[in-house]
């Protein structure tokens, strides 16, 4: 991808975050880029060379598996279609509903990855006793509990037979029936990805990142994906697993009865951790920000013309490149010089 392409891709991408919320059709049905991170992601729009392609400010979840059956089927598939991301949130392995825009504490019924649902999805940390419930038949609702807000029965499990049997979701005699799909409870820190123009550009991403505790940003295409194409667009990742978690915290039947494993007060726990997490989740964005702006600013004053030893080369190899298209186009079989920056073409002395 050249960088007038890249100018073309950002520009459609401008023109797509600039319609309304009410007018905004996107792939993920939540519509919308996080609030949490909203004037990060116009901030970088703004620097020359870089555009978001998908983000999500953070969130705290309560997944229901899939079923093995699925999953095993899902994995063993032929050719899987690429999926095209979303600007609005990087759900990968599933979606969430639209009823989050009325409440973001919601309850979500879209399915995911080998089948699984999320049971419940916040982009902003809980508060400290639970919300008002929105109903699937769209009435309202008071959570009681947090199991409750999740949609877990209370815990059945410990009854005869004990939790390994509530886990096992078969009656004694039946070893045929399906088994249960595991419930967990997730955090999840902000992810960001953002195409840039250059390694240059997609190096000082990553040092912002690095520099602000996203220890997991990286880089991928940082080759060019065609022979045609005269630079390379580095896509950046940043993230950071260290922040996430997750715990186990019910079942589903194979008769589609959910139940609780853990008490109310663990469950009390996870929401305490949740907040803690989002805390220092939004701690390293505001990081992230302040350090954007250092490197970006750096760059400012790097003298017109300059070029770095890396930047160097490449221009060279690309230079060299175009010309031996040139030659194949014209029909000759020419070697080409294998000059470098460093080497000077070699004088034999000969007088010609």
């Amino acid at each position: 991808m050249s960088i007038p392409i890249f100018a073309l891709k950002k520009a459609k991408i401008l023109s797509q975050l600039a319609v309304p919320e009410t007018e905004y059709s996107d792939l993920s049905p939540k519509g919308s880029v996080d609030a949490g991170i909203r004037d990060l992601i116009d901030e970088i729009n703004s620097l020359e060379g870089v555009v978001t392609t998908s983000s999500c400010a953070g969130r705290v979840s309560v997944y229901l598996e899939g079923h093995k059956q699925l999953q095993k089927k899902a994995s063993s598939g032929g050719d899987q279609k690429a999926v095209v991301r979303s600007q609005v949130d990087d759900d990968d392995d599933a979606d969430e509903i639209a009823a989050e825009r009325r409440n973001p504490f919601s309850s979500s019924a879209a399915g995911g990855k080998g089948g699984g649902e999320w049971l419940f999805v916040s982009h902003d940390p809980l508060p400290s006793s639970p919300p008002s419930l929105v109903l699937k038949d769209g009435g309202a609702g008071n959570a009681k509990s947090w199991s409750e807000l999740f949609g877990l029965a209370k815990n059945s499990c410990h009854k005869e037979g004990g939790i390994i049997d509530g886990i096992s979701g078969r009656a004694h005699d039946d070893e045929t029936s399906p088994p249960p799909r595991l419930i967990h409870f997730k955090f999840e820190p902000m992810i960001l990805h953002v195409l840039t123009a250059s390694h240059s550009l997609a190096q000082m991403i990553i040092q912002a990142g690095m520099e602000a505790g996203f220890r997991e940003t990286g880089a991928v295409s940082l080759l060019p994906s065609n022979p045609s194409s005269t630079t390379p667009t580095p896509m950046v990742a940043v993230r950071s697993m260290g922040l996430s978690f997750e715990s186990l915290i019910g079942i589903q039947t194979f008769e589609g009865k959910r139940s609780s494993l853990v008490s109310a007060e663990y469950l009390e726990l996870l929401v305490k951790i949740s907040h803690e997490r989002f805390a220092e989740n939004q701690k390293r964005i505001a990081r992230f920000r302040e350090a954007l702006k250092v490197v970006f600013a750096a760059k400012k004053n790097v003298p017109e013309g300059w070029e770095d030893g890396e930047a160097r080369r490449e221009r060279k190899r690309l230079e060299g490149l175009r010309r031996r298209e040139e030659l194949r186009q014209r029909g000759q079989n020419q070697p080409l010089s294998s000059t470098t920056d460093d080497q000077e073409p070699l004088d034999l002395g000969l007088g010609l």
